[in-house]
């Protein structure tokens, strides 16, 4: 009798706690999240026009797509260019600015159809998007 006493004691001695290692693992997940940055994109792929004079903004709440045949596309979804503007609108704050991301093969027409749009729905704050020319 008195051996199977033990045995059962051994066993339950024997137990691995793994609160220490979830707290551990919890702890990471939340350091992990806290300093991912998170970036934003057009949804569509865009050949953006080169220039020497392009200066990074991180500052952009809304962005703004247009493709190479003519469709506009916010945040991620296809808009039609008449209600651009309102829709825009309604997505930024009173200091929010708007970066327009045109292919290069997209019509200037189309460009500034856009930004008028913007401009008439009472965006302020607009940036044409290109890259940076290694010249």
């Amino acid at each position: 009798m008195r051996r199977r006493h033990s045995l059962a004691a051994d066993a339950d001695s024997s137990e691995v706690n793994l609160t220490p290692m979830l707290d551990v693992v919890f702890i990471m997940l939340i350091f992990f999240i806290v300093t991912t940055s998170f970036v934003k994109e057009s949804g569509v792929d865009i050949e953006r026009p080169e220039s020497s004079a392009a200066t990074s903004r991180a500052d952009a709440q809304v962005l703004v797509a247009l493709t190479a045949e003519g469709a506009v596309w916010v945040d991620g979804s296809p808009v039609d260019t008449h209600r651009v503007g309102k829709q825009v609108a309604g997505m930024i704050s009173d200091d929010g600015s708007v970066v327009i991301q045109a292919d290069r093969r997209a019509e200037t027409g189309l460009l500034i159809e856009v930004m008028d749009r913007l401009k008439q729905a009472g965006v302020e704050k607009m940036a044409v998007a290109a890259s940076r020319s290694g010249s």
